[in-house]
């Protein structure tokens, strides 16, 4: 008994299920074919199908695809692509609701008026069509879909706020791809679909987005078209639509249509807007909400009963106005206008005069325009193809393979590799025509393969664009809550699951500076969690490293190698700084406790080190009185104390006070008390970044560089610093605090009232030239008178020039030279020293006798460490470095060849000196009140015949027993003030002793 001929419309709001209904009804069937809108859910439902009942009875058939088994019994296609006259026993159309669509609407409404299935015939769609559906077909019966989840508005929203899994809905290439850049900064990335992508393409967006590497996606209103997707909400970036002729507003429908993708099965959804969309009317938001949209009242019809006869015949037939009031004539499609451009061509319109060829011009004319260049270009294209066709039957294999070729290629960018994508999908539709090809199944699969790289390729790059691969990694591995991956290389960089996250410094995690918004806190969330074994094993590590792996910096920083772990602050005592480590707080506090008590070990050990003397200095509980008090004021002052601060202190002490601090290596000078093993290089480091700690500053001040005797006076350092880094400021050098007191032991020995000059070892031990020296001898409080004389030749050069008028030859040697004798009552020209040369000359270090300080002898430095020293140059030397002096004419006035100058005539060579007076209101330090002499830090020192500090009795340099400057011949000679003989120093524990015996007696 035959079954009889049954047609529903299964009409409903969208997340119905109407879709699977429909692929449920025909699987029931023995035969079936359902035509959809979008070659991509073409491909999603044939995919379904083909789990359900294999590939060897299913069929898929698009404009660009066509698999066609031998035993095919159930057709996907699109609805263009729909065989006709196939008598399947189940015909299904979805999305019927295009019948109004202004584009392809003509095709539906074709469908919905002349394709039956011998058994049933299924038209899906929304409730807007039930009307022209009941007016147009026969004996239809209406079946109701309620949907199975609420949807509801949630009104604007900024895309940066959007909720996860969510569609941002685009009308344009352009707002889609802006929409995904944006995406990419804030939330990591997003999956790309649009209808213009090939079903290769799309699948793989679609399973970025399915599978969780990504939690957003940017899509065209082709996702309103029955494509599932696991959506919880869809936000509108804009509310209008180019429609091929112009841009138009989106009817409530179009926009229900969209919206109805967010929630799916039981899960409610919702939608809302986004960007520069304006918020929806509230009666179209309610109208969404509801489902209740206007019902349609016209469809789009084109005559289907085409003419074939003539080119006229066949556009007059295409133009034929529908009879029905409920259907519209179309407006002219691209086919339409193809086939009015092509008639103008003699060439086409004489090829093209039999039924045959006007049939073969009209299948010509539906190739779609996927290249979307031009009409011009693509009705040039078409009547190119319409040439072959009609010629040969078939397009040349030559010139076909060299269209594919230039397209064959996989470099560009996203734009580019869409266009070349766009382009192959022409050579698609050719090839899967019967007969216009000499082999289908060979440029079937050639078409195909290149449209498979193309998509993969473009893939990669929207993937690559768009996507931030490693977010998107770390993000599906937190939702799983699995364990993640952590490894950290010798240089610090870290890699979770295989993906670059950032560096390891120490002990703090710096995240990689390209992460920003949503990526940043995912990085730093997975990371830190992959993170927290390596901070115990690193800690551990740590902890057990030697003293000579860990460092200080000059500002306070701690170091482990290269990586800072930490900084000094200050703490209750001035060598008993505090540290603080520089530790994630996410690494937790046995980490951090860790760490902080290894740095305190270490900067603990290293006061104990380099500060050991004055440690000890400060735990002698031996001292009492004005000693323990003292003994704190060094260690105050990290062992360097001016001697003008605590100069009644030092007056105060006893010799027994004084015994007891000079047993902890303290110096007392006559500027500066200080400790000698506290000025070397280690001890400075640290003692200036301990003051500076202690003095509260924000920028510590830098050790000069070791060895240098003198260096550059810093104006702008912190009051003190030059103190602290073991210098006293002296005009616009500091000179090293124990060369300034090997200096005044020597100043000690001259007459600073009368005046004197600077000696050879005075400079010798500065380093200086004597411009320089003058310059730190008022800084230090003296005047400097400068002058010049004639320069007093040295023994020795006046010799050479003696030996020079002697007519003795060249290879005798000067010293069998008979030299003058002096005349009676005469010296010899005495030997000049240092001080005597030039200003311009340099000063030859000399080892400088050992001479008692003010108080104290300080140990012997060479004045080599200076790098302003400069070497010994004789006398001799110098005069054979000399240039020659030309002789002169003696008729002009001028020097001749060969000719020396009269000597009786030239002037007497000059040199530049320095006499240094003391004076109160010279610059520098003046001379304090009260005290005795010795005890005046700054004050006039002692002159020849003065008790110093230790009471030396006027007594100089070593070896020179009490007597005065030296005198050089012409020079101008000074006379000291004789010495007082019944003055005793008090601090001279002999002379202390005498003062006792002469109170007794």
């Amino acid at each position: 008994m035959a079954m009889e001929q049954r047609t529903v419309a299964v009409l409903g709001p969208t997340n119905t299920g109407k879709t699977h209904y429909a692929i449920e009804r025909m699987l029931g069937y023995r035969s079936g074919i359902i035509g959809l809108p979008l070659r991509l859910l073409a491909r999603e439902v044939y995919d379904k199908i083909v789990a359900i009942r294999g590939p060897g009875v299913v069929a898929l058939v698009t404009g660009e695809e066509r698999i066609v088994p031998p035993r095919a019994q159930y057709w996907v296609c699109t609805v263009e692509a729909m065989p006709e006259g196939m008598g399947t026993d189940f015909v299904a159309i979805d999305e019927i609701q295009l019948c109004a669509d202004p584009e392809r609407g003509h095709v539906f409404t074709d469908r919905l008026l002349r394709m039956r299935g011998t058994h049933e015939t299924l038209f899906l769609g929304a409730d807007t069509m039930r009307g022209p559906i009941a007016a147009l077909v026969r004996g239809v019966e209406f079946m109701r879909r309620e949907r199975m989840s609420q949807l509801s508005y949630t009104g604007s929203k900024k895309i940066s706020r959007l909720q996860s899994r969510s569609a941002v809905v685009g009308f344009s290439i352009e707002n889609v791809y802006a929409i995904a850049e944006l995406l990419r900064r804030q939330k990591g990335g997003a999956a790309v679909v649009m209808g213009a992508l090939s079903p290769r393409t799309r699948n793989a967006q679609v399973d970025l987005y399915q599978n969780g590497d990504v939690d957003f996606l940017v899509a065209t209103d082709a996702i309103g078209m029955g494509l599932n997707l696991d959506v919880n909400h869809v936000a509108f970036s804009g509310l209008s639509k180019f429609d091929g002729r112009r841009m138009r507003p989106l009817a409530p429908n179009e926009l229900g249509q969209i919206a109805g993708r967010a929630g799916r099965g039981m899960r409610d959804g919702t939608f809302g807007v986004t960007g520069e969309a304006p918020p929806l009317d509230e009666g179209v938001a309610e109208a969404i909400c509801n489902h209740q949209f206007t019902p349609l009242k016209k469809l789009q019809w084109r005559n289907a009963a085409l003419e074939f006869g003539t080119i006229d015949r066949l556009i007059a037939a295409l133009e034929k106005p529908p009879e029905d009031p409920m259907l519209l004539k179309a407006r002219e499609a691209d086919d339409l206008r193809v086939l009015r451009t092509l008639a103008q061509d003699d060439t086409v319109f004489a090829r093209a005069s039999s039924p045959q060829s006007v049939r073969l011009l009209w299948d010509v004319c539906r190739i779609p325009d996927f290249r979307g260049i031009s009409h011009a270009e693509h009705a040039g294209l078409l009547g190119v193809i319409f040439g072959y066709l009609h010629e040969s039957g078939q397009v040349p294999d030559d010139w076909l393979a060299r269209q594919v070729r230039r397209i064959d290629r996989t470099d560009g960018d996203i734009d580019t590799l869409s266009k070349r994508l766009a382009y192959i999908r022409t050579w698609t539709y050719v090839a899967q025509r019967k007969r216009w090809v000499t082999d289908e199944s060979h440029w079937r699969g050639v078409t195909r393969a290149v449209e498979d790289r193309l998509s993969d390729a473009l893939h990669d790059r929207l993937t690559q664009r768009f996507v931030d691969r490693r977010t998107s990694v770390l993000l599906r591995r937190l939702k799983q809550k699995e364990a993640l991956l952590a490894e950290v290389n010798e240089n610090g960089e870290v890699t979770v699951e295989g993906e670059f996250v950032g560096r390891l410094e120490g002990f703090r995690f710096r995240q990689d500076k390209d992460a920003t918004g949503q990526e940043a806190k995912t990085l730093k969330a997975a990371s830190l969690q992959a993170l927290a074994p390596h901070f115990h094993l690193r800690a551990d590590r740590f902890y057990n490293a030697p003293d000579t792996e860990i460092d200080f910096t000059e500002q306070g920083g701690l170091m482990w190698g290269d990586q800072a772990v930490g900084k000094l602050v200050k703490g209750a005592d001035p060598l008993k700084p505090e540290v603080r480590a520089f530790v994630d707080d996410e690494a937790g506090p046995d980490v951090a406790q860790k760490v902080q008590r290894r740095l305190q070990h270490f900067i603990d050990r290293k006061v104990a080190t380099q500060f050991e003397p004055l440690v000890a200095l400060g735990r002698d509980e031996a001292l009492s009185g004005l000693a323990k008090g003292f003994a704190f004021q060094m260690v105050e002052s990290f062992g360097v104390l001016p001697r003008v601060r605590v100069a009644d202190d030092v007056k105060a002490l006893d010799q027994e006070a004084r015994g007891a601090l000079r047993k902890h290596g303290v110096r007392f000078g006559q500027f500066t008390i200080f400790m000698p093993l506290l000025l070397k290089p280690a001890p400075t480091r640290l003692r200036l970044v301990l003051w500076s700690l202690w003095q509260g500053l924000d920028v510590f001040p830098e050790a000069p560089p070791p060895g240098l005797v003198t260096v550059p006076s810093d104006q702008a350092a912190p009051e003190g610093a030059d103190t602290m880094s073991g210098y006293r400021k002296a005009g616009a050098r500091a000179i090293r605090i124990d060369m300034l007191e090997r200096l005044a032991d020597m100043l000690r020995a001259e007459d600073t009232r009368g005046g004197f000059e600077a000696k050879a070892d005075m400079l010798s031990i500065t380093g200086m030239t004597l411009e320089q020296f003058a310059d730190l001898m008022q800084g230090l409080g003296y005047r400097a008178e400068k002058g010049e004389r004639a320069k007093v030749k040295p023994a020795d050069a006046v010799v050479v020039e003696e030996a020079k008028d002697t007519a003795v030859s060249p290879d005798t040697p000067v010293m069998d030279v008979a030299q003058p004798e002096p005349a009676p009552g005469t010296e010899a020209a005495p030997q000049v020293e240092a001080e005597a040369e030039t200003e311009a000359e340099a000063v030859a270090p000399t080892e400088t006798p050992d001479i008692p300080e003010a108080d104290d002898a300080v140990p012997d430095v060479q004045a080599s460490d200076s790098s302003d020293a400069a070497a010994t140059v004789s006398p001799s030397e110098l005069e054979a470095n000399a240039d020659p002096i030309p002789p002169v004419d003696s008729a002009a006035g001028e020097l001749r060849p060969g000719e020396t100058p009269d000597k009786a005539d030239a002037g007497p060579e000059m040199e530049v000196f320095y006499t240094f007076t003391w004076g109160r209101g010279a610059r520098g330090d003046r001379k304090p009140r009260g005290g005795h002499r010795g005890d005046r830090d700054g004050g006039k020192p002692q002159g020849k015949g003065r008790r110093g500090d230790r009471g030396d009795k006027g007594r100089g340099p070593k070896g020179a027993k009490g007597k005065g400057p030296r005198q050089d011949k012409g020079a101008k000679t000074y006379q000291s003030r004789p010495e007082k003989k019944d003055r005793i120093d008090p601090d001279n524990p002999f002379a202390a002793a005498l003062m006792g015996l002469k109170d007794k007696g």
